[in-house]
């Protein structure tokens, strides 16, 4: 983990209300799907950074992708090429697949941005069954990463791309025809908080690890900001003790 000042190679639009902004790193850092950066908005009145999912890597560049949901990131999104940003990377976990060979991938909304650099990570030494949902056909972005995957279903709330439904329900109807030995999942937690019901229903017990999306402060630990609860009923922080966790260590 370093604390950098990085420069802003690119900022774009990706989506509807999506961004994402590709950063130039002083210096290499190893980093692997899953895990976080922590970004500057570039906006002295706002002094948080933003927690953002890792997405591509390349060689010095880092890219991460985010929604505008308020000032910081509204801000964020008007910064051009060339500006410098303090970035703390890299943070948390991250989805160790040593020992999986086909993994079943279930993403919804912003959590697809984590997956796919879990799929880059791994491309071509395992076989990814991705089933991936948009709220619509605006919000369906960086097709061609998500279609390195062996399978790709994709899914939007109202039918305007590709199957009407959601992500967990299409796994669940095609799971048989799905060699998974472990499932990896990001999404927004009624989608986690469902696809945990389900498996639990239907008795799966395949191995499966999920990516939890919280607020955070410093994104060390220390603030305390992005606690959850583990089964146990123990606090657990999302940003040091995660984000990816076995879906029966923590309640969704």
């Amino acid at each position: 983990m370093k604390d950098l000042l990085a420069t802003v190679k690119s900022n774009k639009k990706i989506a509807e209300n999506i961004y994402m902004i590709t950063l130039t790193l002083p210096e290499t850092e190893k980093m692997h799907g899953g895990q976080f950066l922590n970004l500057s908005t570039g906006d002295g009145a706002q002094l948080l950074r933003r927690p953002l999912g890792i997405c591509i890597t390349e060689g010095n560049d880092v890219s991460a992708c985010y929604q505008i949901k308020g000032k910081g990131t509204k801000y964020l999104s008007t910064v051009e090429a060339g500006r410098k940003l303090r970035v703390l990377l890299p943070l948390g976990n991250w989805f160790d697949l040593d020992g999986y060979k086909n993994i079943a991938v279930i993403g919804g909304g912003v959590g697809v941005f984590p997956l796919i650099a879990v799929i880059r990570e791994y491309c071509g030494e395992k076989n990814f069954y991705s089933y991936i949902g948009f709220r619509n056909v605006d919000a369906v972005c960086l097709w061609s990463e998500l279609n390195k995957s062996k399978k790709l279903v994709v899914t939007t709330d109202d039918g305007s791309f590709g199957e009407k439904g959601n992500a967990v329900s299409a796994f669940l109807s095609d799971r048989n025809n799905v060699p998974a030995d472990v499932i990896i999942s990001c999404g927004p937690p009624v989608m986690l908080r469902i696809l945990k019901q389900k498996l639990e229903e239907e008795g799966i017990t395949t191995p499966c690890f999920v990516s939890l999306e919280e607020r955070m402060g410093c994104g060390l630990g220390a603030c305390l900001v992005c606690v959850c609860k583990s089964a146990s009923g123990e606090n657990l922080r999302v940003c040091r003790d995660g984000p990816v966790f076995g879906i029966g260590e923590v309640t969704l």
